[in-house]
């Protein structure tokens, strides 16, 4: 009787992994947007990726780039070898799910991003400058209507550009999410189909499987 082991992934990568899903899901489900609380688990979403980023070059085998490029003709050569039902093995993601993986970095990257920008940029909500309620007896000088018009253009500007990163946060937020899903359907695809503990790879520790030799 032989003793095999299950191979699963190390422990920075589970830890990135399932700290970034942890905090996609508190952002999105229990934070407010805009909050101290939502700003502050963005920062350690950012810390978390920048981190498995940095291991993506000096980290595991199976957890650098290199074990897995995204390409689109591998990934038609696996949904060909899926079309005929054939069992293949990676020593890292499949090429379908290296896709993904970078699917899911690349928006979480311009979820992150958009963030950092609403906070960093001046923002819109400063209420414009009004008149004295006596002003319908006062007359102002022209130089003081330029300067309240100058800063209303300003204000303005100000709002469409914080508005337009807003709605790229809130897109790019939901795309995060439906990207999120898929991963999931393909994960259990992939486990039924190939048989291998594609989730429990995650999960600490591993598995002994006893084979006969």
């Amino acid at each position: 009787m032989q003793i095999a082991q299950e191979q699963r992934w190390d422990p920075l990568v589970r830890l990135t992994h399932w700290g970034v899903a942890a905090g996609v899901l508190a952002n999105g489900i229990l934070t407010e947007e805009g909050s101290g609380p939502h700003q502050w688990v963005g920062y350690g979403v950012a810390a978390l990726l920048a981190l498995r980023w940095i291991w993506g070059l000096i980290g595991s085998p199976e957890a650098r780039f290199s074990a897995f490029r995204p390409s689109l003709r591998r990934a038609a050569a696996h949904l060909r070898a899926i079309g005929r039902r054939e069992k293949t093995t990676h020593r890292s993601h499949n090429p379908l799910g290296a896709l993904m993986v970078y699917a899911l970095w690349a928006t979480l990257a311009i979820v992150i991003g958009s963030g950092v920008a609403m906070t960093i940029l001046p923002g819109a909500s400063t209420p414009p400058t009004e008149a004295p309620s006596n002003a319908q007896f006062q007359t102002p000088a022209a130089s003081d209507d330029d300067e309240v018009r100058e800063a209303r253009e300003d204000g303005a500007g100000e709002g469409e550009g914080d508005e337009v990163i807003g709605e790229i946060h809130e897109v790019a937020a939901n795309l995060l999410f439906i990207l999120a899903g898929l991963h999931l359907l393909g994960v259990a695809f992939e486990t039924r189909r190939s048989g291998r503990g594609i989730l429990t790879a995650m999960l600490p520790g591993r598995r002994e499987l006893r084979c006969k030799e």
